[in-house]
């Protein structure tokens, strides 16, 4: 008898990087838009642009035929935000200046820094994360050590840091949360920003002594100012970076589809169909952004809960209702949702359960006063926030 072995496949992945998940938008663009780029950037700068903001729907022309490209394509967007702003990003990293994304959670930094990285690098995996525990050995280098016994300092027991393998290919480094590092780490940044060279004292009187940043090399940076324990910014660091804030969608429309887009994505990774009702994510779309703003559609005032109702947390509440509705079926879908809006605004402050109650109270009980079935019942249901 002959037994087949099967290799077993690579696993799925539950998140595909930037530059895979786009690579055939990537390599369209490249070679659609042939103008000037600058040194060691995949794509011109307008074709960053497009890749992140999309095409508004044209279908962009190649300008000639290429093997394995299609003649035409539109560019899906991919962040959702004022163009300009994308604009501004991509004219700092082409002046080669850090750029710092600035902004409360859940506003895309992350993901904006992400799109940048893959459009002007072709990578997005050189990143730092940062936590109260992240060392300058993060920004600089560090050692093998079993290397180090055996052969003392040399280029080949030196272990770079995403940021000196970003400089000695000329690409952009991402460092997420600089604020949750301590000063002294960030700091490392400052002569890095500067003089586009990391020292190696250890390896003095070699070739190796010097790493020097090759064209293309820039910082991306995100920060959470809002949230607690962070660290100060030294104002030699500040100078070197360009400040932009990312701000909350400001189109509820696009909020919404935004929302729907990300949570139907989610639950089909969570192996099921999304169920959700358009008229139900509409008005968790309406709880979001009355209670970020404080202040109604209508006009009626409210009272902001201390957390941040971010748009991310809104993705996450309307893709937990799509696994329920899938996985956990037995009643309205929109029964749930005063129980996840309770999830969300207890996180940080305890007081905040009140505020939840007090728009129950407001906006939710005036609308099922004007006669709207959906805000009726979710008036029925202030009883599950207590």
């Amino acid at each position: 008898m002959t037994m087949t072995v099967t290799e077993p496949s690579a696993p799925a992945r539950q998140v595909v990087p930037a530059e895979e998940r786009y690579a055939a938008e990537l390599a369209f663009l490249a070679a659609q838009d042939t103008g000037p780029r600058p040194p060691g950037w995949a794509l011109t700068p307008r074709a960053v642009v497009t890749f992140v903001c999309g095409s508004d729907g044209e279908r962009l022309a190649l300008p000639g035929r290429r093997a394995g490209l299609p003649s035409k394509l539109v560019i899906a967007p991919k962040f959702v935000g004022e163009r300009a702003l994308v604009e501004r990003c991509v004219v700092t990293l082409a002046g080669e200046r850090g750029l710092l994304l600035t902004g409360e959670p859940g506003t895309a930094k992350s993901m904006l820094s992400e799109l940048l990285s893959a459009a002007v690098s072709g990578t997005s995996a050189l990143t730092v994360q940062g936590t109260a525990g992240t060392t300058e050995d993060a920004f600089r280098y560090g050692w093998n050590y079993a290397l180090l016994l055996a052969q003392g300092p040399t280029r080949q027991a030196l272990v770079d840091s995403p940021v000196l393998a970003a400089m000695r290919a000329g690409r952009v480094v991402r460092v997420e949360e600089i604020t949750r590092c301590l000063p002294e780490v960030q700091d490392a940044l400052v002569s890095i920003l500067s003089d586009r060279r990391v020292s190696v004292p250890e390896l003095t009187a070699t070739q190796d002594s010097v790493v020097s940043a090759a064209p293309g090399f820039t910082v991306i940076a995100t920060a959470n100012l809002r949230d607690r324990g962070v660290s100060e910014m030294s104002a030699a660091l500040k100078r070197r970076f360009n400040f932009e804030t990312v701000g909350p969608i400001s189109d509820p429309d696009a909020e919404a589809a935004l929302i729907r887009r990300q949570a139907v994505a989610a639950v089909e990774r969570a192996g099921a169909a999304f169920g959700v009702d358009d008229s139900v994510l509409d008005a968790l779309v309406t709880v979001f952004r009355d209670l970020r703003s404080g202040r109604s559609a209508e006009g009626w005032d409210v009272e902001r809960p201390g957390t941040v109702m971010s748009t991310a947390e809104a993705v996450q509440v309307a893709a937990s209702l799509g696994v329920a509705a899938a996985y956990l079926p037995g009643g309205d879908v929109l029964d749930l949702l005063p129980g996840h809006l309770l999830g969300v605004v207890r996180k940080d402050d305890p007081a905040d359960h009140g505020r939840l109650l007090g728009y129950w109270d407001g906006p939710v009980r005036r609308r099922a006063e004007d006669g709207s079935a959906m805000w009726r019942r979710l008036w029925d249901l202030r009883g599950s926030l207590r």
